[in-house]
């Protein structure tokens, strides 16, 4: 099936670029909203002394008798205010209520702060590294309490993860270490750059048997420092993303004009979501 495009003409100037919303991003006539649900955590064993909120968004058409699919944002609020660029729990609301995507709980987990610290943030420890405490994090600590609540598929198939900047890199990170686990991965404007070490994936992605992971990718053509030989944003994510073409994953990028802004990524995520749950007899599935 051939998919025609609608001619857009390329803007001149890349750096100051928007991208506007479109329907499944706005909330919708006919369309129920679902509940979201506020949660404080101040007691974890992995990240001691971090207290955060974190909120857990149910579609309309959940049925406790029907396991859902689970879809983890990072940046937890910036990923869930209606008036934001991303605009999850709206996105989600459009497109279960549609069919696209299947009845999916989203859970939108803010990083740790300090209470009493001059330096509160712990935003970057937790989301640069490459190691599996946040992966950890959320599979002891932040999913049990929502499977408390909810009942969430076993099947990992059915498990993704979302973030950008260092959101992105954290979302790639956690499935790469636990594909058992979570195996769609949406990564906006990754700052693979900032990982302790460097980044890691172009040299990991093709020495290792190919893992059960399907990535939507979005990179902006003049992020940070776009035109550098070092610490590029924009180099990073392209280098990653050729990793992952030559071992033959199931992935996708989405190159755009502008820079270090969710506005992109907030635009794609209907998209992205319609693409990481679409079914699994489709063409460009990778062979072998």
């Amino acid at each position: 099936m051939t998919i025609e495009v609608p001619y857009q003409p390329l803007p001149i100037h890349q750096s100051d670029v928007r991208y506007a919303h479109g329907p499944d991003s706005a909330v919708q006539p006919g369309v129920p909203a679902g509940e979201t649900i506020e949660f404080d955590w101040r007691d974890s064993a992995i990240y001691p002394g971090t207290s955060r909120k974190f909120w857990v968004h149910v579609p309309a058409r959940y049925n406790p008798s029907e396991p859902a699919s689970l879809m983890v944002f990072q940046d937890g609020w910036w990923y869930l205010d209606p008036e934001g660029e991303v605009r999850g729990a709206i996105v989600l609301d459009n497109l279960v209520h549609r069919g696209d995507i299947p009845v999916t709980i989203g859970v939108f987990v803010d990083p740790g702060v300090f209470p009493d610290a001059e330096d509160r943030k712990n935003r970057n420890t937790e989301y640069d590294a490459y190691d599996d405490r946040y992966v950890s994090f959320l599979l002891t600590e932040i999913i049990p309490e929502v499977t408390k609540h909810y009942s969430i598929a076993e099947d990992p198939d059915r498990w993704g993860i979302c973030g950008g900047s260092s959101g992105g890199n954290c979302a790639f990170t956690a499935a790469w270490l636990r594909p058992d686990r979570f195996r769609r991965v949406i990564g906006y404007l990754s700052s693979f750059t900032q990982m302790p070490g460097g980044n890691p994936y172009p040299e990991l992605i093709p020495g290792v048997p190919r893992k059960p992971l399907r990535v939507f990718m979005q990179a902006g053509h003049r992020d940070l420092r776009w035109n550098e030989p070092e610490a590029n944003w924009l180099a990073n994510n392209l280098l990653v993303a050729a990793a992952l073409a030559e071992a033959g994953y199931d992935f996708r990028l989405v190159l755009g004009d502008g820079g270090h802004s969710p506005n992109h990524g907030g635009v794609l995520l209907p998209d992205a979501l319609r693409w990481l749950w679409r079914s699994d007899d489709h063409p460009d599935q990778p062979v072998g």
